[in-house]
């Protein structure tokens, strides 16, 4: 009977490890990156360079990761860091520096909530790569595969209308006169930051897989991460030593611009980053994309709060429609990851037999 005990705590904590503690920590981190987009629109109002902020940040974030590949309980056990890992992190750091540059390009011209809403065509993107790369099955005559087929093409669809219909403001939806070129203007740039987005949102799956195949092959996270940060920094200088001449766009005071470079440097670039390797690591990418349509709201209310933006209905029909695609693809997935439990279950069932409370376990946790 107490080895019975000790077999269902094994798989309460298994459990979770798995579920509980993933989803708790993903749900912090896109809150978290919210608050950090915020942040940042108003550093880059202030006239803070975004090249330079990722020059900082990503340095910030290396000099807090320093010491990981030295003092890392799991060195000792970890293969060696090869050339071919090395190569694979450069090119993760490319994917990344384009996909980070891609994304605050888009958020200068457009809002944090745009880029919330936008940032739910990662699950779908996700899962067409996943596919391409066969770390995804797709059957046809499967449920779940079909729900997630729709659920894609659902959200590129709710993509195409955040882009290209802005529509009225929710809060004020008269225009005058004087408002007319402004307002052109605006919309303008609603669909430049769309399209940037688009693309930052594209590479963002390319970097959840690139970095599930680094994690396989050298699965130390924060050491992954220390030389990632730290080419992202050194990619981000050659570029901005061309893109920002002016000298004095280099010098950061104190001020709501280095409030960003400090947090983004540690809870964006070196937390965050740290996070989703572990998640992808143990639950792989289409997961990880999956908590993407969370900050919608966050973002939404932030955005009206703080920095005074304007909600306008193509916003919020296009974001429902993708968060209808989203969840679709969520319930395939989850509909997926079911089947494999109910596979699983003879094994569970061999198990009841000398122990009995894991049977119990079971039925609980159903």
């Amino acid at each position: 009977m107490a080895g019975g005990g000790g077999a269902a705590a094994d798989l309460r904590r298994r459990y979770c490890y798995r579920e509980v503690l993933p989803f708790s920590v993903m749900v912090v981190m896109e809150c978290t990156n919210v608050g950090l987009n915020t942040l940042f629109k108003v550093a880059t109002n202030s006239g803070m360079s975004r090249h330079v902020f990722l020059v900082y940040a990503y340095g910030v974030a290396a000099l807090v990761l320093l010491p990981s590949p030295f003092f890392s309980r799991r060195s000792r056990v970890l293969p060696p860091l090869t050339f071919s890992v090395l190569w694979k992190i450069f090119i993760l750091g490319v994917v990344g520096y384009t996909s980070q540059i891609m994304g605050y390009t888009g958020i200068n011209y457009g809002s944090p909530t745009l880029a919330s809403a936008m940032s739910n065509l990662a699950p779908a993107f996700t899962f067409v790569l996943a596919v391409i790369f066969r770390m995804e099955k797709v059957a046809l005559s499967s449920t779940s595969s079909r729900a997630k087929i729709i659920g894609t093409i659902v959200s590129i669809s709710g993509a195409f209308v955040v882009t290209f219909y802005k529509g009225p403001s929710v809060t004020a939806p008269s225009i005058s006169l004087h408002q007319s070129l402004q307002y052109s203007t605006s919309r303008s740039n609603w669909m430049i930051g769309s399209l940037f987005l688009s693309v930052e949102y594209f590479l963002v799956p390319v970097w959840y897989i690139i970095q599930t195949h680094i994690m396989k092959e050298y699965p130390a996270e924060l050491t992954v991460i220390f030389f990632y940060t730290s080419c992202v920094s050194f990619l981000a200088a050659i570029v901005s030593f061309f893109a920002e001449p002016d000298s004095s766009k280099w010098i950061i005071k104190p001020s709501i611009a280095l409030a960003s470079v400090l947090c983004s440097g540690v809870f964006g670039c070196c937390i965050n980053n740290a996070i989703h390797a572990w998640a992808l690591h143990l639950r792989g990418p289409v997961y990880v994309a999956m908590f993407k349509p969370l900050s919608i709201a966050i973002a939404a209310a932030m955005g009206v709060i703080i920095l005074g933006d304007t909600l306008y209905l193509g916003s919020i029909i296009g974001a429902a429609i993708i968060a209808i695609g989203f969840y679709t693809v969520l319930w395939g997935k989850a509909k997926e990851d079911f089947g494999e439990v109910d596979v699983d279950d003879s094994v569970l069932e061999s198990s009841a037999q000398k122990y009995p409370l894991l049977q119990s376990y079971k039925t609980q946790v159903r």
